[in-house]
């Protein structure tokens, strides 16, 4: 069965995690990434968080899988022509270097236009056009910029970055989608386009509801659904709200039987207006489904702490696994913290193919997270990641150039 993206051929100059969150997607989606690493060194993250020493780390193989490596010395002259054959054949090349580092390379927009007109070339960065354009951005910093971290977290403490990547992966994400979409208008067209996804931007977008809610506060000065009403105060920006839900329906996470032990013995759940009567039931206060004090969700929003103290001790009674048995019956919103432990182990998972085993070369097996997305005609088969330069002559034939010329490059250390 045909790929969604074949033909589409990629020039991966992307390294560490966003950029390679991207390319890993569109490698998925069957489109032929070709990442260009530095001979003896390639992506850092090969070396990073190791777990067995001299072998490619978990970092680098869980965001370079379907993909093929060739290393290439871009300060090299015919390096540099290596490349520009590659650039005349690709149809699009991805960067998330520091801000100018392609052009000081010599790969200007201007030049990649002369040598393809076609080509789209997608950057990640980490700010846009600015003040902080050209400062440096990591993932916990994009989330900071971004207005994750002062939403995150409970009001009595400082920010909190999340464990989600949604900096690296998120602006991965937002890039592909871009890149997509240029493919898709160059069909009209005929010409490339520059794509730039911005990793302030991608949080931000992520982060919507809280920009919603700065509106409403300045508008009204308070906001009924966050934990800190009617008892506590608000300031002039949106507060960290623990773990109340971000839409108009309460939330909290709760203790569930063992969690004294276990740490990740909780539950979230969700107070659903029309599921209310039901939940009376279930907990064992059946009169507040008619107390005019519990009985409408107005009514409800001061008591909220009450209200999940009364759940909370009910759900100590259960598993996290027994509570969502219970409450599912009738469809109260509820879902259990699972550990990565646990998800790592969850059989339906590894059929969906959202948990992926993987044979490595020198690694062995190892798990993976799969393709999120699933396309009933475009199923996705999660290939290893390249070893460093493992497809540099396979390329390098398929540009046209012979046996003898390849060894050439190699001599003059152009590859």
């Amino acid at each position: 069965m045909s790929k969604a993206l074949d033909g589409v051929r990629i020039l991966d100059f992307t390294h560490v995690q966003s950029g390679p969150t991207c390319t890993q997607l569109l490698a998925w989606f069957g489109a032929d990434v070709i990442k260009v690493e530095r001979a003896g060194a390639g992506d850092i993250t090969r070396e990073q968080l190791r777990d067995i020493p001299d072998v490619d780390s978990l970092y680098f193989t869980m965001l370079n899988h379907n993909k093929r490596s060739v290393t290439i010395d871009t300060k090299n002259p015919e390096g540099k022509l290596v490349l520009e054959a590659l650039i005349q054949k690709c149809d699009v090349l991805v960067e998330n270097f520091a801000p100018g580092a392609l052009d000081r390379m010599g790969f200007t927009w201007e030049r990649i236009q002369e040598l393809n007109p076609r080509m789209i070339v997608a950057s990640v960065k980490g700010f846009g056009p600015g003040p902080y354009e050209d400062c440096k951005v990591y993932e916990n910093v994009a989330q900071c910029a971004g207005g994750a971290a002062s939403t995150t977290g409970f009001d009595d403490g400082p920010p909190v970055v999340s464990g989600a990547q949604i900096g690296d992966s998120g602006t991965g994400l937002h890039l592909a989608l871009g890149i997509v979409t240029a493919l898709y208008q160059r069909t009209q067209t005929g010409r490339g386009q520059k794509v730039l996804a911005a990793m302030q931007d991608g949080v931000l977008n992520l982060c919507r509801v809280k920009l919603r809610d700065q509106q409403r506060l300045e508008r009204t000065g308070t906001m009924k659904e966050y934990p800190q009403y009617p008892n506590g105060t608000f300031g002039e920006a949106v507060p960290r709200a623990g773990n109340a839900s971000g839409g108009g329906q309460p939330g909290w996470i709760l203790k569930c039987k063992g969690w004294e032990t276990d740490p990740n013995a909780y539950i979230y759940f969700i107070t659903q207006a029309p599921v209310w009567a039901k939940i009376c039931n279930v907990i064992g206060k059946e009169e507040w489904a008619t107390d005019p004090n519990y009985a409408t969700p107005a009514a409800r929003l001061p008591h909220l702490k009450d209200i999940f103290g009364e759940i909370e001790r009910w759900t100590m009674t259960k598993t996290k696994f027994e509570a969502m048995q219970i409450l599912n019956k009738y469809d109260i919103p509820c879902g259990p913290i699972l550990s990565m432990k646990e998800i790592a182990e969850e059989p339906s998972l590894r059929k969906t193919g959202t948990i992926v085993e993987v044979d490595h070369p020198t690694r062995g097996k190892y798990l993976t997270v799969g393709n999120p997305i699933k396309l009933s005609d475009s199923p996705t088969e999660v290939k290893r990641s390249p070893l460093l330069g493992e497809h540099t002559d396979e390329v390098m034939a398929e540009l046209g150039y012979s046996h003898e010329q390849i060894s050439a490059f190699r001599t003059a250390g152009a590859i």
